[in-house]
């Protein structure tokens, strides 16, 4: 069974029920813990009682700096509201690791980002070297990914779009809320993972509800293909895709044929002013909760409930 851990200032924690019991060791990283899986494992086991969770303030169980990289499009859900028919390539990109922030961190929106958007997604943190070239297949999947957390792929959709600007517009500090747990898995927890189901709304208001069986390419496929290029190391994070219910949606077909035939700069203008109609973008004082478990409970990565401030 999978084992829940967190993060506070004060060094990491194993979780039983509502309460945490903390991990003896040094270690500071995401690396280093699953580096002393020995020490996980002393804490689940202990007699003591622990501390209530509530009490605590967990950080991001992934520590910066790491590499994170992110799939597109990986839903069909995601697809269909993105406009896209037939096969579509498998695409990575990056963010920058200083976008991690805690699951309980505001989400700052800059000041110049009015198009502030929401992706819940699954993250697997790595937790074995994945040398160029590697070749995953599903059984070998618990060799390479140590578990998974919850993650916002918080995205400044102006940005991203005016420039075709995936980095810029994804790595704005707090723009990858992650946590509150990492859960480190069991071999047979994975064949768990299509049961897990994604679930995101704004003010308590569902946005986002969806199994990983919505997945285009599944975790090992995609670390097979990211591997082509890309090294992954202990502690380094893939976000695996959103599924549909963004606030960024492709316009209907009569509208996209309409605008085809406008100049570039007519074009945006009434992009934006459409867009900026749309009330599901976030705004200041929105609360954005995330939440990914398998409807049993067996894994549950915890909730993530993040508020949307505006920069100082």
């Amino acid at each position: 069974m999978s084992t829940n851990i967190l993060r506070t200032a004060d060094g990491w924690w194993v979780v039983r029920g509502d309460r945490a019991v903390p991990v003896p060791t040094k270690a500071v990283t995401t690396a280093e813990i699953l580096a002393d899986r020995t020490a996980v494992g002393e804490a689940a086991r202990s007699p003591e009682e622990g501390v209530p969770v509530a009490e605590l303030t967990p950080l991001s169980p992934v520590t910066n700096p790491c590499r994170v990289v992110a799939q597109m499009v990986n839903y069909r859900s995601h697809a269909r509201d993105s406009g896209f028919t037939g096969a579509i390539p498998p695409t990575f990109f990056r963010k920058a690791s200083a976008s991690l922030s805690g699951p309980e961190d505001a989400i700052v929106r800059p000041a110049h980002v009015k198009l502030l958007d929401y992706e819940v997604e699954l993250g697997l943190v790595i937790g074995a070297p994945l040398p160029v070239g590697t070749v995953v297949g599903e059984e070998g999947l618990p060799a390479f990914v140590a578990g998974l957390v919850v993650a916002n792929d918080v995205s400044a959709r102006d940005v991203q779009l005016t420039k075709t600007q995936f980095y810029e517009s994804k790595s704005y500090p707090t723009f990858t809320p992650t946590g509150p747990y990492l859960a480190l898995l069991d071999a047979v927890d994975f064949t768990r993972l299509l049961d897990l189901r994604l679930k995101l709304s704004v003010n308590r208001v569902p946005r986002q509800d969806r199994t990983l069986a919505d997945m285009i390419v599944h975790p090992a496929q995609a670390l097979t293909l990211l591997a082509r290029f890309q090294p992954l190391g202990p502690g380094d994070l893939l976000l695996t895709g959103t599924p549909g219910g963004t606030a960024l949606k492709a316009p209907p077909k009569a509208v996209e044929k309409i605008s085809a035939l406008l100049p570039p700069a007519v074009k945006w203008k009434a992009f934006f002013r459409s867009q900026s109609r749309n009330p599901r973008y976030l705004r200041e004082g929105d609360v954005v909760t995330a939440t990914v478990a398998t409807p049993d409970g067996r894994i549950d990565l915890g909730e993530q409930r993040t508020a949307v401030t505006g920069a100082e």
